[in-house]
């Protein structure tokens, strides 16, 4: 199959208590196919009246259904049997997904869904696995016995981006749904195909009707304002554009709705001269370029030690001449179609700007004998300053500036120049100096000698502007519940 192949429309409707459903209202936007920009599905167009639909479906099941009285190892069950269910699955829902994105199928099948059916396997097993906190204490011969407990937070409304759909749509569903939430699922407009399909695996293992709910739908003045606004709904986690961000949070506190954002990132790859420089390249290439370079977590800034400079700006220079682009369903692509033609337009004008600024090195240009897609030659520039607009602002595509420094201290400076605060990898064989600028960076996460390693357990998030919380083991748990202190006296 490629991408160039004729598809049958796809009917992508939301699903709520436990049905797919069209919308009140009847209409419905298209979603297209980034490699072709030809019509992928029909999307059923939520609105107010559909988020409440969901809204009053997901209380009524929270209040009245089973779910949230089951123990943690029993929700545990379903919530790993999801897990099994994507994975059974997965060449359906890799391919939907690399059709919905423009991304590499070889990404999907070998990233996006298996680490998907990984946030159900290893919440549900982190979270049977957590004991109560009990605390006893004796004071002029009164004991007492202190004991912690998570409860179930309520109605929990999800809204997910574009770029992972289904990977980061499971990080926020697993631990609200094993925790015994009831959850409303509001996916990106441009990408909704795998979240449809993740309801009928829902149905699938079990999940009582209720708990789960979708509605598809824009943001301003559409489903996901409302959802920002509905009373019945307790928290409001979001990963996506700063911006949106703000606005949901000034919706959130009109009814004080717990928030956790995970928002925009301007992140860097560190080459000191004393680095592995071939696995810094190979890396930092990769960090730079995956998914079209439409990762928060991407390190769209080079920074190179002066003494490796030319070497590692020839060497990247060459890699990403090599970049195989093309139809994102060949195996043999390494990079596909940008999500729309909207974003590559906003893609193009950060690379005209560049240069002026700068110098492009290479790449940069659409590649029109690919066809109607939305499909770009990867650009590396030199030349940048380091607090110009292109080095500060998250483009989120295939651009990389590469920036000569000095000092340790010249680099920490123009890495934390920015309002963003995310992730940043350094790449140097000195321990101390590893210690030292990882402590000094003003982001969330720092990665020595790597890039995109992870732990489920530890804390994932930002500083400054790209969020507000953490994500990832307890700190998921804590975020979709409520914790209660009961404190019992007795002689």
């Amino acid at each position: 199959m490629t991408a160039a192949t004729t598809q049958k429309t796809v009917q992508i409707k939301n699903y709520i208590g436990g049905k797919p459903a069209s919308a009140l209202g009847g209409e419905t936007f298209e979603t297209l196919n980034p490699a072709t920009n030809k019509v992928l599905g029909q999307v059923a167009q939520g609105g107010a009246e559909d988020i409440e639909m969901a809204a009053q479906a997901a209380k009524e099941a929270f209040d009245r259904g089973p779910w949230r009285k089951m123990s943690v190892a029993e929700r545990a069950e379903v919530v790993s049997k999801i897990g099994d269910l994507i994975l059974e699955r997965k060449e359906e829902l890799a391919t939907a997904e690399s059709l919905d994105t423009g991304k590499p199928i070889t990404e999907s099948l070998t990233g996006d869904i298996p680490r998907s059916a990984l946030n159900f396997h290893f919440f549900a097993k982190f979270a049977a696995s957590q004991a109560e906190e009990l605390y006893s204490n004796s004071i002029n011969g009164v004991n007492e016995r202190h004991l912690a407990i998570r409860e179930p937070l309520g109605v929990c409304g999800l809204i997910t981006p574009w770029n992972l759909p289904l990977y980061l749509a499971t990080w926020k569903l697993a631990p609200a749904l094993v925790m015994g939430n009831s959850c409303i699922l509001k996916p990106a407009e441009w990408t909704p195909y795998t979240a449809f399909l993740f309801s009928e695996i829902a149905s699938q293992a079990g999940l009582p009707p209720g708990v789960f709910n979708l509605v598809n739908g824009f943001g301003p003045g559409s489903a996901g304002e409302a959802l920002t606004l509905n009373k019945a709904v307790a928290s409001i986690s979001f990963t996506g554009e700063t911006t949106t961000g703000k606005a949901i949070m000034k919706n959130c506190a009109q009814s004080l709705k717990k928030v956790s954002f995970e928002l925009g990132g301007k992140g860097a790859s560190i080459i000191f001269d004393d680095a592995d420089l071939d696995t810094a390249i190979e890396t930092s290439l990769r960090a730079a370029y995956r998914n079209q370079g439409q990762i928060c977590l991407a390190g769209s800034r080079l920074f190179v030690q002066e003494g490796s400079f030319k070497k590692v700006r020839d060497a990247i220079k060459a890699k990403v001449e090599a970049i195989r682009v093309g139809d994102p369903l060949d195996s043999n692509t390494e990079m596909g179609a940008l999500v729309s033609k909207e974003h590559l337009e906003k893609v193009q004008s950060y690379i005209d700007l560049g240069k002026k600024e700068g110098k492009l090195i290479t790449g940069g240009e659409r590649i029109k004998e690919l066809g109607e897609g939305n499909f770009l030659r990867p650009a590396l520039f030199e030349g940048l300053p380091y607090d110009s607009r292109l080095c500060q602002e998250e483009i989120f595509g295939p651009v990389l500036p590469i920036i000569p420094f000095k000092t340790e201290e010249d680099v920490l400076a123009m890495v934390n120049s920015t309002d963003y605060g995310l992730s940043t990898s350094i790449w140097t064989e000195n321990v101390n100096r590893a210690h030292r600028v990882s402590r000094d960076l003003e982001v969330g996460l720092v990665w020595v000698n790597c890039w995109f390693a992870r732990d489920l357990r530890t804390p994932f998030g930002g500083q400054k502007s790209s969020g507000i919380g953490r994500e990832g083991g307890n700190h998921s748990l804590d975020f979709f519940s409520e914790t209660k202190t009961i404190s019992y006296r007795y002689k």
